[in-house]
Protein backbone atom coordinates (compact mmCIF):
# COMPACT_ATOMS: atom_id res chain seq x y z
CA UNK A 1 0.00 0.00 0.00
CA UNK A 2 2.81 2.37 0.90
CA UNK A 3 4.65 1.44 -2.31
CA UNK A 4 1.54 2.29 -4.35
CA UNK A 5 1.21 5.70 -2.74
CA UNK A 6 4.89 6.48 -3.44
CA UNK A 7 4.55 5.41 -7.07
CA UNK A 8 1.45 7.51 -7.50
CA UNK A 9 3.21 10.57 -6.04
CA UNK A 10 6.22 10.14 -8.33
CA UNK A 11 3.97 9.79 -11.36
CA UNK A 12 2.00 12.93 -10.43
CA UNK A 13 5.24 14.90 -9.97
CA UNK A 14 6.55 13.83 -13.42
CA UNK A 15 3.29 14.78 -15.12
CA UNK A 16 3.28 18.19 -13.42
CA UNK A 17 6.92 18.80 -14.40
CA UNK A 18 6.16 17.90 -18.02
CA UNK A 19 3.19 20.26 -18.12
CA UNK A 20 5.26 23.09 -16.61
CA UNK A 21 8.10 22.49 -19.12
CA UNK A 22 5.63 22.67 -21.98
CA UNK A 23 4.60 26.13 -20.82
CA UNK A 24 8.20 27.48 -20.88
CA UNK A 25 9.36 29.56 -23.90
CA UNK A 26 11.08 27.60 -26.64
CA UNK A 27 14.89 27.88 -26.67
CA UNK A 28 15.26 26.90 -30.36
CA UNK A 29 17.68 29.08 -32.38
CA UNK A 30 15.86 31.91 -34.21
CA UNK A 31 15.71 31.82 -38.01
CA UNK A 32 17.89 34.53 -39.57
CA UNK A 33 16.96 35.65 -43.07
CA UNK A 34 19.66 37.03 -45.41
CA UNK A 35 18.95 40.60 -46.55
CA UNK A 36 17.51 40.93 -50.07
CA UNK A 37 19.88 42.68 -52.51
CA UNK A 38 18.66 46.02 -53.87
CA UNK A 39 19.97 48.20 -56.71
CA UNK A 40 18.78 51.37 -54.99
CA UNK A 41 21.60 53.71 -54.11
CA UNK A 42 24.28 56.14 -55.18
CA UNK A 43 27.33 54.83 -57.08
CA UNK A 44 30.61 55.95 -58.70
CA UNK A 45 32.89 54.07 -61.05
CA UNK A 46 35.41 53.87 -63.88
CA UNK A 47 35.20 52.47 -67.40
CA UNK A 48 37.35 51.73 -70.45
CA UNK A 49 36.70 50.42 -73.94
CA UNK A 50 37.01 51.04 -77.65
CA UNK A 51 35.15 53.43 -79.94
CA UNK A 52 34.69 53.80 -83.69
CA UNK A 53 34.29 57.38 -84.87
CA UNK A 54 32.18 58.45 -87.82
CA UNK A 55 33.64 59.65 -91.10
CA UNK A 56 35.36 63.03 -91.27
CA UNK A 57 35.69 63.16 -95.05
CA UNK A 58 36.39 66.43 -96.83
CA UNK A 59 34.72 66.89 -100.21
CA UNK A 60 36.73 69.12 -102.54
CA UNK A 61 34.98 70.76 -105.49
CA UNK A 62 37.29 72.21 -108.15
CA UNK A 63 36.85 74.63 -111.02
CA UNK A 64 37.55 72.09 -113.76
CA UNK A 65 36.54 68.54 -114.57
CA UNK A 66 38.65 66.02 -112.70
CA UNK A 67 39.78 68.50 -110.04
CA UNK A 68 37.23 67.39 -107.43
CA UNK A 69 37.68 64.59 -104.94
CA UNK A 70 37.19 63.27 -101.44
CA UNK A 71 39.77 63.35 -98.66
CA UNK A 72 39.17 60.53 -96.22
CA UNK A 73 39.60 61.75 -92.68
CA UNK A 74 37.81 59.37 -90.38
CA UNK A 75 36.66 55.88 -91.13
CA UNK A 76 36.07 53.15 -88.60
CA UNK A 77 39.48 52.80 -86.96
CA UNK A 78 39.14 51.84 -83.31
CA UNK A 79 40.28 54.23 -80.60
CA UNK A 80 40.71 53.88 -76.85
CA UNK A 81 37.90 55.38 -74.76
CA UNK A 82 38.07 55.71 -70.99
CA UNK A 83 36.60 57.74 -68.16
CA UNK A 84 34.38 57.75 -65.12
CA UNK A 85 30.69 57.77 -64.23
CA UNK A 86 28.46 58.71 -61.33
CA UNK A 87 24.77 57.93 -60.83
CA UNK A 88 21.83 56.88 -58.70
CA UNK A 89 19.35 53.99 -58.99
CA UNK A 90 15.84 53.47 -57.63
CA UNK A 91 14.37 49.96 -57.55
CA UNK A 92 10.64 49.20 -57.48
CA UNK A 93 9.97 45.48 -57.65
CA UNK A 94 12.03 44.15 -60.54
CA UNK A 95 12.16 47.53 -62.34
CA UNK A 96 15.21 49.74 -61.81
CA UNK A 97 15.23 53.44 -62.75
CA UNK A 98 18.37 55.53 -62.77
CA UNK A 99 20.24 58.67 -63.77
CA UNK A 100 23.89 58.61 -64.81
CA UNK A 101 26.46 61.11 -66.07
CA UNK A 102 29.92 60.33 -67.39
CA UNK A 103 32.96 62.00 -68.96
CA UNK A 104 35.20 60.21 -71.48
CA UNK A 105 38.64 60.73 -73.00
CA UNK A 106 39.02 59.60 -76.63
CA UNK A 107 42.48 58.77 -77.99
CA UNK A 108 41.58 59.53 -81.60
CA UNK A 109 44.22 59.63 -84.33
CA UNK A 110 44.58 60.09 -88.08
CA UNK A 111 45.18 62.86 -90.61
CA UNK A 112 43.69 64.12 -93.84
CA UNK A 113 45.94 65.17 -96.69
CA UNK A 114 45.84 65.57 -100.43
CA UNK A 115 49.15 66.33 -102.05
CA UNK A 116 50.72 69.36 -100.31
CA UNK A 117 47.47 70.43 -98.61
CA UNK A 118 48.10 69.25 -95.08
CA UNK A 119 46.08 71.96 -93.36
CA UNK A 120 43.19 69.54 -93.31
CA UNK A 121 43.40 67.95 -89.90
CA UNK A 122 41.57 64.73 -89.24
CA UNK A 123 40.95 63.12 -85.90
CA UNK A 124 44.01 64.64 -84.29
CA UNK A 125 45.93 62.36 -81.97
CA UNK A 126 46.72 63.87 -78.60
CA UNK A 127 44.29 66.76 -79.05
CA UNK A 128 42.24 65.76 -76.03
CA UNK A 129 39.12 64.64 -77.87
CA UNK A 130 36.41 64.03 -75.31
CA UNK A 131 32.69 63.64 -74.79
CA UNK A 132 30.29 63.38 -71.90
CA UNK A 133 26.71 62.18 -71.43
CA UNK A 134 23.79 62.75 -69.09
CA UNK A 135 21.46 59.75 -69.40
CA UNK A 136 18.37 58.10 -67.98
CA UNK A 137 18.48 54.34 -67.40
CA UNK A 138 15.67 51.82 -67.02
CA UNK A 139 16.14 48.11 -66.61
CA UNK A 140 14.88 44.78 -65.34
CA UNK A 141 16.61 43.23 -62.34
CA UNK A 142 16.95 39.48 -61.85
CA UNK A 143 18.34 39.58 -58.31
CA UNK A 144 21.98 40.65 -58.86
CA UNK A 145 21.79 40.89 -62.66
CA UNK A 146 20.43 44.05 -64.28
CA UNK A 147 19.61 44.37 -67.99
CA UNK A 148 18.98 47.98 -69.03
CA UNK A 149 18.59 50.51 -71.81
CA UNK A 150 19.86 54.08 -71.58
CA UNK A 151 19.72 57.35 -73.49
CA UNK A 152 19.92 61.10 -73.19
CA UNK A 153 22.12 64.14 -73.82
CA UNK A 154 25.67 64.03 -75.20
CA UNK A 155 28.18 66.86 -75.44
CA UNK A 156 31.83 67.43 -76.34
CA UNK A 157 34.03 66.89 -79.38
CA UNK A 158 34.96 63.54 -80.87
CA UNK A 159 36.93 64.92 -83.81
CA UNK A 160 38.85 67.96 -84.91
CA UNK A 161 37.30 70.14 -87.58
CA UNK A 162 38.94 68.86 -90.77
CA UNK A 163 38.99 72.36 -92.27
CA UNK A 164 40.50 74.30 -89.40
CA UNK A 165 42.14 71.78 -87.09
CA UNK A 166 40.10 73.14 -84.19
CA UNK A 167 38.54 70.73 -81.75
CA UNK A 168 34.78 70.93 -82.11
CA UNK A 169 32.46 71.01 -79.12
CA UNK A 170 28.82 70.26 -79.79
CA UNK A 171 25.64 69.00 -78.16
CA UNK A 172 23.86 65.91 -79.41
CA UNK A 173 22.30 62.68 -78.20
CA UNK A 174 23.19 59.14 -77.19
CA UNK A 175 21.41 55.81 -76.88
CA UNK A 176 22.49 52.33 -75.86
CA UNK A 177 22.15 49.52 -73.39
CA UNK A 178 24.01 47.01 -71.28
CA UNK A 179 24.08 44.41 -68.56
CA UNK A 180 25.38 44.89 -65.00
CA UNK A 181 26.14 42.29 -62.33
CA UNK A 182 26.63 42.84 -58.59
CA UNK A 183 29.30 40.41 -57.42
CA UNK A 184 29.14 41.82 -53.87
CA UNK A 185 26.60 44.05 -52.12
CA UNK A 186 28.72 47.10 -53.03
CA UNK A 187 30.71 46.25 -56.19
CA UNK A 188 29.23 45.79 -59.66
CA UNK A 189 30.68 45.19 -63.12
CA UNK A 190 29.01 46.15 -66.40
CA UNK A 191 29.29 45.72 -70.16
CA UNK A 192 27.76 48.61 -72.11
CA UNK A 193 27.36 49.76 -75.69
CA UNK A 194 26.53 53.33 -76.74
CA UNK A 195 26.08 55.32 -79.92
CA UNK A 196 26.95 59.00 -79.50
CA UNK A 197 25.99 61.58 -82.13
CA UNK A 198 27.51 65.06 -81.97
CA UNK A 199 26.77 66.19 -85.52
CA UNK A 200 27.93 69.72 -86.10
CA UNK A 201 26.51 70.30 -89.56
CA UNK A 202 28.40 70.83 -92.78
CA UNK A 203 31.34 73.26 -92.79
CA UNK A 204 32.82 74.83 -95.93
CA UNK A 205 36.00 76.68 -96.79
CA UNK A 206 37.24 78.21 -100.06
CA UNK A 207 40.90 78.27 -101.00
CA UNK A 208 42.92 79.26 -104.08
CA UNK A 209 45.27 76.79 -105.68
CA UNK A 210 48.06 78.52 -107.66
CA UNK A 211 49.42 77.27 -110.94
CA UNK A 212 52.17 74.70 -110.74
CA UNK A 213 50.62 72.62 -108.00
CA UNK A 214 49.33 69.10 -108.21
CA UNK A 215 45.86 70.48 -108.91
CA UNK A 216 44.78 72.83 -111.70
CA UNK A 217 44.96 76.50 -110.79
CA UNK A 218 41.74 78.00 -109.52
CA UNK A 219 39.50 78.48 -106.54
CA UNK A 220 38.34 75.33 -104.76
CA UNK A 221 35.63 74.72 -102.18
CA UNK A 222 36.20 72.19 -99.41
CA UNK A 223 33.27 70.96 -97.32
CA UNK A 224 33.11 68.52 -94.45
CA UNK A 225 30.50 65.87 -94.06
CA UNK A 226 28.12 66.36 -91.16
CA UNK A 227 29.02 63.21 -89.29
CA UNK A 228 30.56 63.48 -85.85
CA UNK A 229 29.23 60.35 -84.23
CA UNK A 230 30.78 57.24 -82.72
CA UNK A 231 29.84 53.83 -81.47
CA UNK A 232 31.61 52.41 -78.44
CA UNK A 233 31.75 49.29 -76.31
CA UNK A 234 33.13 49.55 -72.79
CA UNK A 235 33.40 47.67 -69.52
CA UNK A 236 33.10 49.38 -66.16
CA UNK A 237 33.12 48.84 -62.43
CA UNK A 238 30.96 50.69 -59.91
CA UNK A 239 31.03 51.03 -56.15
CA UNK A 240 27.49 51.30 -54.74
CA UNK A 241 26.99 53.07 -51.43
Amino acid sequence: MRFSLVSTGVLATCLASSAFAADLPSRAAPIVYAPVFTWTGFYVGLNAGVGWAGSRDVIVTGPTAGSSGILSGGGSDGAFVGGGQIGYNWQSGAIVYGLETDIQYVDAGGDVSWGPYTWWAGRGSGDGAYFGTVRARIGYAMDRTLIYITGGLAYGGLNNNPLTGDTTSNVGWTIGGGVEYAFTNNWTIKLEGLYVDLSEGRKTRAFFNPAGGLLPAGTYTASTDSGNGAGLVRVGVNYKF
